[in-house]
């Protein structure tokens, strides 16, 4: 008898809400052609030390793809290690409207979100 893997299955590296979804697909249909995807990665700077990159790419060898709901996100191998387990989502309110990046590995982030450190 074979046993029976009871073990949570694997978290995604990369999470977009499905607001970040819909708002991903609404801009790639505007991009031009040779566009497959979303460029998600982390470069110095910012506030706090790191900050976040977000645009539109294709896969480029050695990169890491996770595709969710049809969009596909590129990540390069030095920023996967800041970005596993990142949730991406789309925000629309009084204060304007943006993404906004939610990072389990984040000790601490700066006030417009958009630079954090490790």
């Amino acid at each position: 008898m074979t046993p029976v893997d009871t073990s949570p299955a694997p978290k995604a590296l990369v999470m977009a809400t499905d607001s970040a979804v819909v708002e991903l697909k609404r801009l790639l249909s505007t991009e031009k052609k040779g566009i497959d995807g979303v460029r998600m990665a982390v470069k110095g700077g910012g506030c706090s030390g790191l900050s976040y990159v977000l645009d539109f790419d294709s896969k480029r060898e050695g990169d890491n793809v996770v595709e969710q709901s049809g969009v596909k996100f590129f990540m390069d191998r030095k920023s996967t290690i800041y970005l596993k387990g990142i949730v991406l989502d789309y925000k629309e309110g009084l204060k304007g409207k943006g993404f906004a990046f939610t990072n389990p590995n984040a000790s601490s982030t700066c006030g417009c979100g958009e630079s954090f450190s490790v």
